[in-house]
């Protein structure tokens, strides 16, 4: 499928050039909001580790005493709306992503298809200055930003681009970027980034997958790359009777929780297992189905940073000098 869509990837390039062409340009107009954005991205279609760092992002922020939130187009909702994102909410409105990141975080989650729109809310909520995170925003050129940060998978480095691939960039983009993310893992890879003449601080990063007690499950997700969700679950000592996987973002239906069901008795497992993002894009009625079954579980991949402090450190010094005073004293009174 991929081969016969090859003929499209140098019209595709060609128009991400000219739109990337008409914003380093100026041609094309950049909407801006009062406080600092933080855009963290990707070159590729999910799968990267990029919801869990802004998760943790906005915890250390937090800790250093910085008020922040959280913007997002909201994939894949029902809602047009501009909104903020209700913790008790259901991803049908706010979309997965986002719900996922307002229960973990603590923070507030503005969606919106417009990024602007959804900043402006935000600060009109606020009481005081924030500091905006930009969730996947590295192709977002609309709004300006003050920082990229862009995270990488080890796929990314042979990946093609769009519609034969997985890339909705090049790496020729990473040059907009001022900080680069990879997995503590793939440290085997910088080298071939300063290869490819990239000189951008790298945040190396720790992934970690918690999973419950359990013994023997029926997993299930609908993630980008459902093939890790399986083998850290095995690399946990989970035992895994049966896996079913769907595209990302699936929506759910009752067949698809029934057919879940009937594999967990055919395979007399104990209880089903599936990813954060999974557990709250399941509607009630869906939970309440597996839940009569048996057990409803979630694995939650946590991620750190070598040297957090550094990172914020790091992070906090690439914002506009005339947000340092006021970041500084929402330090000293937090």
């Amino acid at each position: 499928m991929r081969r016969g869509l090859s003929p499209l990837v140098p019209l595709y390039s060609m128009a991400v050039g000219a739109k990337n062409l008409a914003y380093s340009k100026g041609w094309a107009r950049q909407q801006h909001l009062q406080w600092p954005v933080v855009s963290i991205g990707n070159l590729s279609m999910g799968g990267s580790g990029k919801t869990p760092l802004i998760i943790r992002l906005a915890q250390l922020l937090r800790e250093r005493g910085t008020t922040v939130d959280v913007l997002s187009r909201g994939y894949g909702r029902r809602s047009k709306a501009v909104l903020q994102v209700a913790v008790g909410g259901s991803a049908d409105e706010f979309g997965d992503e986002p719900l996922l990141i307002a229960q973990a975080a603590g923070v507030p989650v503005f969606v919106g298809a417009s990024r602007h729109a959804a900043g402006l809310l935000a600060e009109s909520k606020a009481a005081g200055p924030a500091l905006h995170l930009l969730d996947d925003g590295f192709q977002h050129r609309r709004l300006a930003r003050d920082v990229d940060i862009v995270v990488l998978h080890r796929s990314d480095f042979g990946e093609r681009l769009l519609p034969a691939g997985r890339l909705r960039e090049g790496f020729s983009s990473l040059s907009r970027a001022q900080i680069i993310v990879m997995r503590e893992e793939d440290r085997e890879l910088e080298p071939e980034l300063r290869r490819r003449r990239f000189s951008q601080p790298i945040w190396w990063m720790e992934r970690a997958l918690e999973v419950p007690d359990v013994k023997q499950v029926v997993a299930f997700c609908a993630i980008a790359r459902q093939d890790e969700f399986l083998s850290g679950l095995r690399s946990s000592g989970v035992a895994v009777a049966a896996m079913r996987a769907w595209r990302d973002h699936h929506r759910y239906t009752r067949a698809d929780i029934a057919a879940l069901i009937e594999l967990r008795r055919q395979h007399q497992a104990e209880a089903f297992l599936t990813t954060e993002k999974d557990r709250v894009r399941l509607v009630p009625e869906h939970r309440r189905m597996l839940e009569g079954a048996a057990p409803l579980h979630a694995a939650r991949l946590v991620v750190r940073l070598r040297d957090e402090p550094a990172a914020i450190d790091q992070l906090l010094a690439l914002l506009p000098v005339a947000w340092q005073e006021p970041l500084r004293k929402l330090q000293q009174t937090s």
